[in-house]
């Protein structure tokens, strides 16, 4: 999965296309994504040991990593990730710009 936690990326299909977010959890067995702010559901709580009062709340759920494209701050764009090695070290390289993307992986 080429898309790891933290990244920052761009919406680019459903009812939040064009948002952009850092992305909170990755589920690469599902090959899903949780991204902040982005698909909020309401879930209603009961009352418990978890939560004291019971009610409605807003949580992010897991969209697919085909929905998302990784987002280039440099350039301010979007770019396929691809792998280099380097020194016996691999890193993720944006395909637009050629230049690494992280530290190792």
């Amino acid at each position: 999965m080429k898309i790891k936690k933290g990244d920052k990326v761009k919406i680019i299909s459903g009812k939040d296309k064009g948002k952009i977010a850092p992305v909170l959890k990755v589920i690469p067995s599902e090959n899903k994504i949780v991204v902040e702010g982005v698909f909020m559901v309401k879930k209603h709580v009961k009352p418990g040991s978890v939560s004291k009062e019971g009610g409605i709340i807003s949580i992010e759920k897991p969209i697919d990593i085909s929905n998302v494209m990784y987002f280039d701050e440099k350039t301010n764009k979007t770019t396929r990730i691809g792998y280099k090695i380097v020194k016996g070290k691999k890193y993720r390289i944006s395909k637009k710009t050629g230049e690494i993307v992280d530290k190792k992986i």
